[in-house]
C-alpha cells in the first residue's frame, strides 16, 4: 500500500481551481496503489476552499503554515514538501503543470534524487509502477513512461482532468513549518490589467487570431466575451502574441495555456497543431473563418465559413438577447 501526496495551491489565502484537478489526479493513483490522499497546501494561515478538497479524493487535506509563505516561495516551499514527501515514505507525489507548478516540481524532484514527468495527461498503474502519459511533438503523438523509482513525481497538465465529487470528506490537518522561506521573496503578484478573467480558469473563451488583421480588431472579441455577462475571457494565438498584439498571458496553445472550458470560439484562427494542443479538450467548440478548409474545422463541433467583422458583431448581439 503507498499513499499518494497531492501539492496543492492557493493565491492570497484561497485555493486555486487546478488544485481540484490535482486531487483527482493523486485519487486515480492512490486507488490503484491501495492507498490514501494527503493533500498538502502551503500558506501563511488557513486557506479558504481547502476544506472541499475531501470532496474530490483527499483522504486527508494538511495546512502546512509559515509567515513566508503567503506567497509562492520557491526555497521554503521545496524544502517543505521534500520533508513532507520523506516522512511520509509516498509512493507518488502529483502536482500541477501550472506556472508554480513548473517552478516547484523540479526543485522538489531534484532534492529528492529522483526524476520528474512533467506535462503528463494520464496517468495508470501497472504492476505496482506508475505510467504516465504526455504529449510529444506538438500533441501530434503521445508517449507513455514507465516511473520506476519511489516517489514517482508528476506534474498534470492543467484543464485535462476533470474533477470529480465523491460524498466523503476529508480530515484536516494543520502544522507549523520553522525556518524562513528563503533567500527569494514574492512581495506581490500583480493581476491582469482590468481584473481580466484567465483563460485558463475562464469557463467560456474567445479566441482571435491573424484574421483579425489589426490588434484594434480584438475590440470585437472583448464586446463578444462581455455580452457572455463576465464568464467569458479573451485569448489569442501565438503569431498574435508574437506580432504584440495581445500579451502572453493570452495565449493558448503549446507554448501558452492550456484550456479546457465548456466553450471555446476561435476566430479568425486557422488552427495550427500548436493552438489545437492546448484548446482540443473544450466541451464545445465554435470556428469562425472564411477558410473553409481551415485545420480548425476538423475539431470545431460548429463551424462558421465567413467574414468575422460581419459574423461576430451579429453572434453578439444574439447573445446579448439570450443574456437579457
Amino acid at each position: 500500500m503507498s499513499h499518494v501526496l497531492a501539492v496543492l495551491e492557493q493565491r492570497d489565502g484561497s485555493l486555486r481551481k487546478v488544485s481540484h484537478e490535482v486531487v483527482t489526479g493523486a485519487r486515480r493513483l492512490a486507488d490503484a496503489l491501495g492507498g490514501d490522499v494527503h493533500a498538502l497546501v502551503l500558506a501563511a494561515g488557513p486557506v479558504q476552499g481547502a476544506d472541499v478538497s475531501g470532496r474530490y479524493g483527499a483522504d486527508k487535506v494538511i495546512t502546512a503554515t509559515n509567515a513566508g509563505f503567503a506567497q509562492y516561495a520557491p526555497e521554503g516551499f521545496t524544502r517543505a514538501v521534500a520533508d513532507r514527501a520523506t516522512a511520509g515514505g509516498y509512493g507518488a507525489i502529483v502536482f500541477a503543470a501550472s506556472a508554480q507548478g513548473r517552478d516547484l516540481a523540479p526543485r522538489v524532484a531534484a532534492r529528492l534524487g529522483v526524476p520528474l514527468a512533467a506535462d503528463v495527461t494520464d496517468v495508470v498503474v501497472d504492476g505496482g509502477s506508475v505510467i504516465v502519459t504526455r504529449p510529444v511533438y506538438a500533441g501530434k503523438a503521445l508517449l507513455k513512461v514507465k516511473v520506476t523509482v519511489t516517489p514517482a513525481v508528476v506534474s498534470l497538465r492543467p484543464n485535462v482532468f476533470t474533477p470529480v465529487e465523491r460524498p466523503k470528506a476529508g480530515a484536516a490537518e494543520t502544522a507549523a513549518v520553522s525556518g524562513d522561506a528563503g533567500r527569494v521573496v514574492v512581495k506581490a503578484i500583480k493581476a491582469a490589467t482590468g481584473g481580466s478573467l484567465d483563460v485558463a480558469e475562464a469557463q467560456i473563451v474567445v479566441s482571435g487570431g491573424r484574421g483579425l488583421k489589426d490588434p484594434a480588431s480584438f475590440k470585437l472579441l472583448e464586446e463578444l466575451a462581455l455580452a457572455f455577462g463576465g464568464k467569458a475571457a479573451v485569448g489569442a494565438s501565438r503569431a498574435v502574441v508574437d506580432a504584440g498584439w495581445r500579451p502572453h498571458g493570452d495565449q493558448v496553445g503549446q507554448t501558452g495555456k492550456t484550456v479546457s472550458p465548456s466553450l471555446y470560439v476561435a476566430v479568425g484562427i486557422s488552427g495550427a497543431i500548436q493552438h489545437l494542443a492546448g484548446m482540443r479538450t473544450a466541451k464545445v467548440i465554435v470556428a469562425i473563418n472564411k477558410d473553409k478548409d481551415a485545420p480548425i474545422f476538423k475539431v470545431a463541433d460548429y463551424g462558421i465559413v465567413g467574414d468575422l467583422f460581419e459574423v461576430v458583431p451579429k453572434l453578439t448581439e444574439e447573445i446579448k438577447k439570450l443574456h437579457g
